[in-house]
């Protein structure tokens, strides 16, 4: 019978078992086998002091923590920020991994240790909004010359300086509209002028897309967005390869960056259900974003799912899957009736950051948040984050606060004074 059958066995009977990465991200982290009776996941072990039986015991310790995982003080790690550290490296085929309080550290982070005064940084011009003002502000403060290239990477070649381009930092797909570019000959061009490949992977969290694999240097992760998945911790994570990971590790040790047993731990928990919450998020993102673009006051939707947004192509080349974020462009550009339709949201809520459970929206202004191409003369902005809700509940309030909003449905007229994008 059907429900009696056994596997076959192969002719590699006995030969280890290798499992799907399906199977590795429930295991990934967890205790190993041959340790006797042990909880499924790891305890949250919190420790501030770690004490010795012996000097030369902590001698050992001390030499060692900077080549390996030990238990010599609570804020070089504990065995729960060790598992997690470790799945994390697994999870995105990494060296190893360094952890962080939030996103925007580990960002900051990797761009303080890996830069110097003098050298020269190429940054996406879609990069996430804290990172973009860090870089605008706080590294040329420091002597490093910060250039933003176009979203889709056309002109990177062109920005190159031989000799002084010491970093290439992208993030695929950008902040707030999706834009794709190509991350393999990026990485080609970074290797051309011996500059670091930094790679923002908040979208994809390690599931849909892996980096390192492509070319990068770092895999940076807000794992307080879809690992998390609950929207109640804040943590961040650069996942290196053997080249990075000693620099960044000594200069996040010097400035005392660390996490809280009990973030990570809880991050490891979300781990668990990433694959199953991004395949319900990218299905109802989908359903919500077709409809959208069958409606009479949007102009544009930006979701490189979509089989006519200009990132396709690129996305399904090397992306495994979707999530939940789009972006809306209506027609009108007025934003009072652009954030009157925000208001009227039921189903999602008013708040930054995605990546939990929960459906969102935010007002946007690429204008404001952009520096390379023109922006102006565009209709208004929104950004969704499509939960885990009903998928015909939230295209139900989409349009009773589409008629709230009581949007023109015709584009607005050309400025002749400006040039779009």
């Amino acid at each position: 019978m059907p429900g009696n059958s056994r596997p076959t066995a192969s002719p590699e009977a006995g030969a280890r078992m290798q499992p799907t990465r399906t199977t590795r991200l429930l295991q990934t982290g967890r205790p190993p086998a041959g340790q006797g009776p042990r909880p499924v996941n790891p305890p949250v072990m919190r420790a501030s002091t770690v004490v010795f039986d012996s000097v030369a015991e902590w001698r050992a310790a001390r030499q060692q923590r900077q080549t390996r995982q030990v238990l010599s003080y609570g804020a070089r790690g504990t065995q729960t920020t060790f598992a997690l550290e470790n799945a994390l490296s697994e999870l995105e085929k990494g060296h190893r991994t360094q952890l962080y309080p939030t996103g925007l550290a580990a960002a900051t982070q990797v761009l303080m240790a890996l830069l110097r005064p003098g050298e020269h940084l190429l940054i996406t011009d879609a990069v996430y909004a804290p990172v973009r003002h860090f870089c605008s502000t706080w590294l040329p403060a420091r002597g490093v010359d910060c250039e933003f290239y176009a979203a889709d990477g056309h002109d990177v070649a062109a920005r190159l300086r031989p000799g002084k381009t010491r970093m290439i930092y992208a993030e695929v797909p950008g902040s707030l509209l999706n834009d794709m570019l190509d991350l393999p000959a990026l990485a080609a061009l970074a290797r051309s002028c011996g500059a670091w490949l930094a790679v923002d992977n908040t979208w994809a969290s390690g599931w849909l897309l892996n980096p390192l694999t492509l070319g990068a240097d770092i895999s940076i992760l807000a794992a307080t967005k879809y690992i998390a998945g609950h929207s109640d911790l804040l943590l961040g994570a650069a996942v290196c390869n053997e080249r990075a990971y000693p620099i960044l590790a000594h200069f996040s040790e010097s400035t005392g960056q660390t996490v809280s047993p009990d973030d990570a731990a809880l991050a490891l928990r979300g781990l668990r259900t990433l694959e199953l919450r991004l395949e319900r998020h990218e299905r109802n993102a989908l359903a919500v974003a077709q409809w959208l673009g069958r409606q009479p006051a949007v102009a544009r939707v930006f979701h490189p799912a979509l089989p006519d947004d200009p990132g396709h192509a690129l996305w399904k080349r090397d992306f495994k899957g979707g999530n939940g974020l789009l972006a809306v462009e209506f027609h009108d550009p007025d934003p009072g009736r652009r954030d009157r339709f925000v208001d009227a949201l039921e189903c999602f809520g008013i708040g930054a950051s995605w990546g939990g459970f929960e459906s969102l929206a935010v007002p946007i202004d690429p204008a404001a948040l952009r520096s390379v191409g023109a922006w102006h003369g565009r209709g208004s902005f929104v950004r969704l984050h499509v939960g885990l809700e009903s998928p015909e509940d939230l295209c139900q309030d989409l349009m009773q606060a589409i008629a709230a909003a009581q949007f023109t449905t015709a584009p607005p007229q050309p400025d002749p004074d400006r040039s779009p994008p």
